[in-house]
């Protein structure tokens, strides 16, 4: 049996050397390694364990070993994706958010059709294949403006909408009086194909008080994106660290996913990033920024703790390039998308995109064969030969809830309310 270590908040957080593992805790790390290597699962207590006692080496090295044993092909993917913001205008005033504004605010937008049009022509001639869609929580623009626009859009283009998030759901849930899963119905009605995993933050109350009062909660969160997952849609898990979290409560974030991912299957992905806290509105409440080495434990760590999820996200658009091909050997087995545009962590001053030429250059000088993907993990690259996996959200789905036959029980339990 392990004993938890101190779990210590960010600024007062100090590396393991490899030296200090060799001295103290060099049997437990091997026990677990070999555990671990042989498929096994680890407690929370024993996540912390490695967060705090294992050096970095030997914690990539696990990390890579269960990468290697999940994926052994040595393909690493990737998406040709754009990141879109309908509109800039959000009342939840979280402050590490530097990109959001109130509404009346003279910097605040909605973009015309005929822009978002333009953007997704463009991202279509381009190769793309996902369309990331969000636009924070505006007081007006609730779900039928949505499925308004993500209706066109399938009409018009063929592209997979990957939008919206939980707390947004959520939010048209507590704006138009209704259940989530009605507002759900009616999105996979219009053509909305999977949801990221964005507003989880950290998935723990006291760090959430601090940093997003306002937002949803984390077992509601968690709620919602099992009811996306029961309508047939697939979505991803996040993970902001780096802010006013502990290590124990970074731990306490991967438990809940893995939890829900034991439940329904329906996470394809997990990524995470350090928060930018350049420029934000409440700078002060943050220590700073923290190290590559500090990211790299964490993607490591979530690589070993999340079991269930066949696939880790590297973040370069963060990190930076560089560092994302190191991290293809701490666990990630994804480049994430090119983002042909990108507009919230570059307004903390972070930007770090690519082109397709040179991410797959990125991959390959580090060992690996880039392979283009799809929303739901699916192989759509031409050169590629074998088998593809989904292709569409139907037959990724985990959950074999026709939209129409969602949409048919989400109705009789409005009117089942009703009476």
């Amino acid at each position: 049996m392990i004993a938890p270590p101190k779990s210590r908040r960010p600024q007062e957080w100090v590396a393991p050397l490899a030296s200090r593992g060799r001295r103290g805790a060099s049997a437990a790390l091997q026990d677990l390694e070999d555990r671990i290597l042989a498929g096994e699962r680890v407690t929370q207590e024993e996540a912390l364990f490695l967060h705090e006692e294992a050096d970095l080496l030997t914690l990539g090295r696990m990390a890579d070993a269960v990468k290697r044993r999940l994926h052994p092909e040595g393909r690493i993917t990737y998406i040709v994706d754009r990141n879109l913001n309908p509109t800039n205008v959000c009342i939840t005033d979280c402050g590490f958010c530097a990109f959001y504004r109130s509404p009346g605010h003279r910097e605040a937008y909605v973009l015309s059709r005929d822009e978002i049009y333009r953007k997704v022509e463009e991202t279509v001639r381009l190769g793309g294949q996902q369309l990331l869609m969000q636009g924070g929580h505006h007081p007006h623009l609730l779900s039928d403006w949505w499925c308004e626009l993500i209706a066109d859009i399938r009409a018009r283009f063929d592209i997979n909408c990957h939008a919206l998030s939980a707390p947004e759901l959520d939010h048209f849930s507590h704006m138009e009086k209704r259940p989530v899963q009605e507002v759900l119905a009616d999105l996979v009605e219009a053509g909305l194909g999977s949801v990221p995993g964005a507003g989880a933050e950290m998935l723990v109350e006291r760090v959430r008080k601090i940093i997003a009062p306002k937002k949803t909660t984390t077992d509601r969160w968690l709620e919602v994106h099992r009811r996306v997952h029961e309508a047939g849609l697939r979505t991803s898990g996040t993970m902001m660290f780096g802010n006013v979290e502990t290590a124990a409560e970074r731990v306490e974030h991967l438990i809940r996913l893995r939890d829900l991912q034991d439940e329904t299957g329906g996470f394809t992905a997990f990524a995470s990033w350090n928060t930018q806290p350049d420029g934000v509105p409440e700078e002060h409440l943050y220590p700073e920024k923290t190290t590559p080495a500090v990211y790299l434990r964490v993607q490591a760590l979530s690589r070993i703790v999340l079991d269930n999820f066949e696939n880790i996200q590297t973040s370069y658009v963060t990190q930076g390039t560089k560092l994302a091909q190191v991290s293809l050997h701490y666990g990630a087995n994804d480049f994430g998308g090119t983002m042909l545009e990108e507009n919230v962590v570059s307004a903390a001053g972070c930007f770090n995109l690519e082109s397709v030429q040179r991410l797959e250059h990125q991959i390959r000088t580090a060992g690996f064969e880039p392979v283009q993907r799809n929303s739901w993990y699916g192989l759509v690259d031409e050169r590629y030969q074998g088998p593809r996996g989904p292709l569409t959200r139907e037959d990724a789905a985990t959950h074999a809830a026709a939209p129409q036959a969602w949409r048919e029980r989400a109705l009789a339990a409005k009117e089942a309310s009703a009476q």
